[in-house]
Formats: structure tokens, sequence, C-alpha cells
């Protein structure tokens, strides 16, 4: 009220009247409650619209009868100039009749002129009245563009904005966006009329699924994130995504409010990506299977061939070291000197066939054959490599036993190059449903950026190994120092125990 009344203390008034000395009268009573007023007097059409056209004004007080002009013909005027002004007609003599005629015309008030002390608050009054319409219409024409906007932004998204609520345990879909058209192939009516239209188009297990995050949401007040399947009469399967957040309506009933959108093209471009990594895996298996079987080859060669032809050499030699006479020493010891050549490369050629393909490997297990691998490492390199608990009864397939095996050469190999170690310990335990390797070296340790190398396929290369049989490679520094590569591989089912 008192705001108001300040804002009041200057006052711009229209007014339409053909006699000074009444205007004065007029004006003295506001001047007289404490307004500053200023005024514009007229009493002709064209006066009032060309002052109306040019000023803003508070209110219009207008005489009813003048020459020229009359009350009925300002408010006439300022109602097609579409201005909402206090109009409050002061007149001199005025009949009932025509006074009620005025009102129902649009008049807010009318006053005679020897009765000017209810002109200062009927003015005020008018003046709060006009403004709490302004009010309301200003608040009408947001909502009235905030409507619009809403619909504009539902229209255009690439899905559908809906609301919906449980009546009991039973969905209804209160409103649907046009967008469901597009998305469901159903009329937004269709769908506000009768929500069982669209929740049979949800595939069975699908819809459980979504009875039961409705159920999660609103016992937590969380919101709704759910995909699904739904199927059209033809037989075609589309994805949905329903994203919707929760609130309470004025009766304190749980709704929801948000939006679907098809996923239909990202859920068949996983399904896709999918199944080029899974061909991809099946790729790799078959390639290591190949090479498997050439190393196998050649290792047979080198077994059964060069070694037979080596063996058989050596027996030559010792023949031909037991004829000759004791005489000719330095023929002897030339003899002696191709047998211990011999020796070495037969010796070779049996490393190089067990790391080809070691026949340990498939008669008597894994455990054996990393034994066997971490002894020829030791006498190779000179660093110590101890197995401290080896479990000979898991079973694995013997894709995973080979690529384990792979694995482990490929670890020593790197250790003795990069490691700077003089220790290496390796277990081969179980756990839970896996058979898990372990190498820990002393050496100097590995940084993360060493694993994040751009040519690091060897890392690279174990961990995409064991992932491709299902399992896992992690690899990383120890908490004492050193590094620490622990290798996973699942146990066939049915195995010992």
């Amino acid at each position: 009220m008192n705001e108001t009344h300040n804002k009041l203390k200057s006052l711009r008034l229209l007014i339409v009247e053909d006699s000074e000395d009444d205007a004065f009268l007029l004006l003295q009573r506001f001047r007289a409650a404490g307004y500053g007023v200023h005024f514009r007097r007229v009493d002709t059409a064209a006066d009032m619209q060309a002052a109306l056209h040019s000023e803003v004004f508070d209110a219009v007080l207008s005489d009813h009868r003048m020459p020229t002009f009359d009350a009925n013909g300002a408010l006439a005027l300022m109602q097609a100039l579409d201005r909402d002004l206090p109009f409050i007609i002061v007149s001199g003599v005025i009949d009932e009749e025509t006074a009620i005629s005025a009102m129902r015309a649009g008049a807010h008030d009318y006053l005679s002129k020897d009765k000017l002390h209810r002109l200062v608050p009927a003015v005020e009054r008018e003046i709060r009245e006009a403004n709490n319409r302004a009010e309301r219409r200003a608040a009408l024409d947001a909502v009235r563009e905030s409507e619009s906007r809403y619909r504009t932004l539902a229209t255009n998204l690439p899905g559908m904005v809906f609301q919906m609520r449980l009546n009991g345990n039973v969905l209804q879909i209160s409103y649907a966006s046009e967008g469901c058209v597009l998305l469901l192939g159903l009329e937004p009516e269709q769908v506000s009329a009768n929500s069982a239209v669209f929740l049979e188009m949800i595939e069975a297990e699908d819809r459980f699924r979504l009875n039961d995050a409705l159920a999660r949401s609103r016992g937590a007040g969380t919101n709704v994130n759910w995909e699904g399947r739904i199927r059209f009469a033809s037989g075609e399967i589309k994805w949905i995504n329903m994203r919707a957040a929760p609130r309470q309506d004025s009766s304190g009933a749980r709704l929801w409010e948000g939006i679907m959108s098809n996923i239909t093209l990202s859920k068949r471009n996983e399904a896709e990506l999918r199944e080029s990594r899974e061909q991809l895996r099946e790729l790799q298996l078959h390639l290591e299977r190949v090479r498997e079987e050439e190393r196998e080859r050649i290792a047979r060669d080198i077994h059964d061939v060069l070694g037979g032809n080596l063996v058989a050499i050596k027996i030559e030699a010792s023949l031909l070291e037991s004829k000759l006479e004791a005489d000719p020493q330095a023929l002897r010891q030339r003899v002696q000197s191709i047998a211990q050549l011999i020796d070495d490369a037969i010796a070779t050629s049996g490393r190089v066939a067990r790391e080809l393909r070691p026949g340990i490997l498939k008669e008597f297990g894994l455990s054996a054959a990393i034994e066997c691998q971490a002894e020829d490492f030791s006498q190779r390199t000179g660093l110590a490599c101890h197995c401290r608990q080896m479990d000979y009864d898991a079973e694995v397939s013997e894709d995973a036993s080979i690529a384990l095996f792979r694995v482990f050469q490929e670890a020593l190999t790197n250790i003795a190059k990069h490691a700077q170690a003089s220790r290496v310990d390796v277990a081969l335990t179980r756990s839970d449903d896996s058979l898990e390797l372990l190498i820990r070296d002393d050496g100097r340790g590995i940084a993360p950026a060493d694993m994040n190398k751009p040519r690091s396929f060897g890392l690279r290369g174990m961990r995409e190994r064991m992932a491709s049989l299902g399992g896992s490679a992690r690899i990383g520094p120890c908490a004492e120092g050193g590094t620490e590569i622990i290798l996973r591989a699942p146990l066939l089912q049915g195995g010992s125990n």
C-alpha cells in the first residue's frame, strides 16, 4: 500500500475538459493531496489521440459533455487505441441512467463536480486496479510464452516428452508430445486415453525392468533411466531410452516427467562393435593356433630331422675316433672338437625345439612347463628364477595353457632386457574360478608412462591375449619395488578342485 502510494506521488493525468477553470479545480485536489502532477488538457478527439500517442498517462479524467466532444467518444477512442487506463467521468450534470450506461461501456467511475472529495481516492483505487490488471496480463503473457516455448521445444526434440503417473499399480501416461507419432507410431491422444496401448508394445522382460525401475524411483526419489525394446505389429523392434525425474503433484501423488528417445541405431552400433570385437578375438585365437601348429611342425622337424642327423653325425664321429691310431694326436683332437660342436648343436636344437613347442607342456602340464622354462631361463641368463608355489592339479583349456606359457616366456624376456633384476619369483595358484600366474621381479619397476607408450605392443599383447580367452592381465609396480604381472585364465568346468 505504501509502495503504491509513494509511486503515485508523481502523477500523470490526461484531462478531457473544455474549461481551464474546471481543469484547475481538479488539479488543485491532487496537489492538495501531495501529488506532483503532470497533466495535459484536451477537448477534441484529434488532440486526445495525439496525446495518447505521444505520452504515457496514469489516468484519464473526462467531462461528460463538451461542445465538440463527450465522455463516450473519449472512452471509445481510448479503447480503440488499446489503452487500459482508469477512465473517470467528472461532470457537473449527469443523470444516473447515463452514468450507468457509461460504466457498462467501460468507464471506471463517475463523479459530480460538486463532490470532488471522492476524486483522489477514486483515482488511487483505479490506478491500483489498473496496475493489478497489468501484472495479471504480464503473468498470463509469461505463462503463454513459456507454454509456447515448451511446445516448440517438445515438438522439435528428437523424442517424446511425457508425463506419467501410477494410479495404484497401473501406469498412466497423462501427457505425450507430438514426438509420440515418430517414436511409437501412435497419436498423443491415443496414448493419453489408453496407456495400455504403449505398455503392450514393450517386450515382457523389459516391461518388468521398467516396473522395477519405477518402483525404485518411487521409493528412493531417484531419477529413472531405463532402456527397453518395443515391438510393432509389423514385427519391427525398436530400442527406446526413458529418462524421467519424479515429483509430487498438488495432491501428493507421485508422477514422472521426462523424455523417451529412439536409441535403436546406437544399440545396433553397439551390437556390431561387440560382434566385430568377437570376430577379432576369434581371428586372434585362430592366428595363435596356426602359429602354434607351425611352431609344433618346426619343433618336430628340428627334433626329429635335425636332431636325428646331429646324433647320427655324433655316432659316426665317435666311431671314427675309435678307429684312429694313438699316434696321430692332432687328428684325434680335431675329431673331439667336432664331437663337442655336435654336442652343442644337439643341445641348441633341443632348447629351440622346447621353446617353439615344449612337449612337456602337453605331456606333463602347465606347471611342469613353467618350471622347466624357469630353469632354462636361469641357466641362460644367470638370473635366479624361483617357482615358489605351483598348483599341479588345476586345469585350463589348451589355448589358455599355451597363452599363459607364451606370456610367461615374454615376461621373462622383458625382465632380462629391461628390469635390471637379481631375482624372479613365480607362483601358479587358483583364485575363485580362475588360474592365477604371478610373476614378480625385484628390478627397477615399471611406471604408468611405460605401460602407455604408443609402441608398447608387448604389454598390450599380453592383455589382449588373456582377454581373448576370457581372462585378464594386470601389470604394475610392486609395493616393495620391482614389477608384478598377474595373469588369470578361467578354469575348466568340472576340472580338479
